[in-house]
């Protein structure tokens, strides 16, 4: 079989549960907030599990990769 006649599978239809759990290990979303009138970063799991709140960005990314996960920006 050459690369021109191979046959194409349809994927399969990702679940929401699949779909929360897709970068789990891997990523952390960082969400700008305001709490009592001062701003402040969220950081979430990729399933959305809350992890910790910090002052600034770049102190939220910086957790992020200390604990060795790839931080991404939530608008």
């Amino acid at each position: 079989m050459n690369e021109h006649n191979h046959v194409h599978q349809p994927q399969k239809a990702m679940s929401a549960a699949d779909f929360a759990s897709w970068g789990m290990p891997h990523l952390a979303f960082v969400k700008r907030v305001e709490l009592d009138e001062q701003v402040g970063w969220s950081i979430h799991a990729a399933d959305g599990t809350h992890m910790g709140l910090a002052p600034s960005r770049d102190l939220a990314f910086a957790a992020i990769r200390q604990h060795e996960l790839e931080p991404v920006s939530v608008h």
